[in-house]
């Protein structure tokens, strides 16, 4: 098994390599956050032996129980899921960034419940840049205007960008989607100079390389670390 995930992590660095090289960006810019939630806590201690620091999950229970198991480990937690308010009040101490803030109600839920924990939420807002409805997250044509409300709120920091793209039979399919939202994060960018809006999270297992093309700071790797059957299901 630990063989097959070493290959497996050494592949995905060596793709990741190569995309950043073909769009002349150095490679250390892209943060693999390896995707868990079909693993058992044993598997993703393997991950991080093998040196994956950052470990996404896509429910606020499954990664409250992978981080206790996992306590006293260095790992960096993600939650990478869509997250539901009532949920919110787990994650103070818990997580140290949220990839799905898609809603102006979540963002000040965000910040009541770290606020009154004493703590900063960092979080990326989730852009449906697909226009898929079967996803989450805000149009681009609202995006703008829920930065110059959610900057306000006084425990949510944000650091970025998130998209999904649609499930296509070839990666290529997806370029358009993830060009577009380096494009739009750029004019937020200058359209808000004080935030740091640095980080592009998109790109998964089977899109990841063209994201990295495109600019992605953070892709989302599940089956491509794990397999398909994640070495074990939780």
């Amino acid at each position: 098994m630990q063989q097959d995930l070493r290959r497996n992590i050494a592949l995905v660095r060596q793709k990741i390599a190569r995309a950043a090289r073909l769009a002349g960006r150095d490679p250390a810019q892209v943060t693999i956050v390896a995707v868990t939630k079909t693993v058992t806590p044993d598997v993703a201690a393997l991950a991080l032996q093998e040196g994956l620091a950052h470990l996404g999950e896509n429910r606020v229970q499954e990664l409250l129980h992978k981080q206790e198991k996992l306590s006293g480990l260095p790992a960096v937690w993600h939650l990478i899921g869509h997250l539901q308010t009532n949920k919110v009040k787990y994650l103070p101490g818990k997580v140290a960034l949220v990839h799905s803030l898609d809603s102006w109600h979540l963002a000040r839920e965000i910040s009541r419940r770290f606020q009154a924990a004493g703590e900063v939420c960092r979080a990326l807002v989730q852009v449906n840049v697909s226009g898929e409805k079967s996803k989450h997250g805000f149009a681009p044509g609202e995006v703008a205007d829920f930065l110059a409300a959610a900057r306000e709120l006084p425990a949510l920091e944000l650091c970025g960008f998130m998209t999904m793209a649609p499930l296509v039979d070839e990666a290529e399919e997806a370029r358009p989607v993830f060009r577009q939202l380096k494009t739009l994060a750029a004019c937020w960018q200058a359209d808000h100079p004080a935030l740091d809006l640095s980080i592009l999270s998109m790109g998964m297992s089977n899109d990841y390389e063209v994201a990295v093309q495109e600019g992605s700071t953070m892709v989302r790797i599940g089956s491509a670390i794990f397999g398909w059957n994640g070495f074990g299901q939780c």
